[in-house]
């Protein structure tokens, strides 16, 4: 994909903005007219960094796959002295868009409903994460139908909030998150646990108490 600058723009620009009409308003206002128009470039220039619109869209799900999937993956293969630790390495995906965009999730799940190739692409994300989150479960010493059954409940607990667009007040959102650390681990988090995880997602309200 060539790079450039100046009046025809850039690929990143270019992608930017497929990315944010594609969080706004879905798949079908991602084509290159309104693109166009939108950055106040020529429609030709489009052409300088993508052959088409199918390049465009390509190069979206790359993005996505890149971030979501890469970063939900190095999250729980990230260091943890325990299982607790562990999972609060995952639980920063949840918190931080930078780690794993959930507009972006919801975003790409619903243009699945309109693709078989990019359902196909959701699949097979689906099972390298959850390949991640066993590995995870596995790696504390937990046996095979119980680390499975545990990453499933671990992520498909997330992608149930991502799907039904469940909005938390960051405080309440804390305040839950030992009981569900309890729940997907079967150990009580300590709260030198707590602070590290607060203190990484600036929340300062008084930890959880046992």
């Amino acid at each position: 994909m060539q790079q450039s600058s100046g009046w025809r723009g850039s690929a990143d620009i270019w992608l930017q903005a497929a990315y944010e009409n594609l969080i706004e308003s879905g798949v079908d206002a991602v084509r290159i007219q309104p693109l166009a128009k939108q950055l106040k470039l020529s429609r030709t220039s489009f052409y300088w960094f993508f052959k088409d619109r199918e390049e465009l869209l390509s190069a979206l799900l790359a993005q996505w796959r890149e971030k979501n999937t890469g970063n939900l993956v190095k999250q729980a293969e990230r260091y943890g002295e325990s299982i607790i630790e562990s999972v609060l390495n995952v639980f920063d995906c949840w918190l931080d868009q930078d780690l794993f965009d959930t507009h972006f999730e919801f975003a790409v799940r619903s243009w699945a409903l309109q693709s078989n190739d990019v359902k196909a692409q959701i699949s097979e994300a689906d099972e390298i994460r959850l390949a991640a989150l066993r590995s995870m479960f596995l790696r504390f010493g937990f046996e095979g139908e119980a680390a499975d059954v545990r990453a499933r409940t671990v992520y498909l607990t997330q992608i149930g909030y991502i799907s039904m667009k469940s909005r938390e007040d960051l405080a309440i959102r804390m305040k839950r998150i030992p009981e569900y650390v309890r729940i997907f681990t079967g150990k009580s988090p300590e709260q030198r646990d707590l602070l590290r995880f607060y203190a990484r997602h600036n929340y300062t309200q008084e930890p959880y108490e046992k």
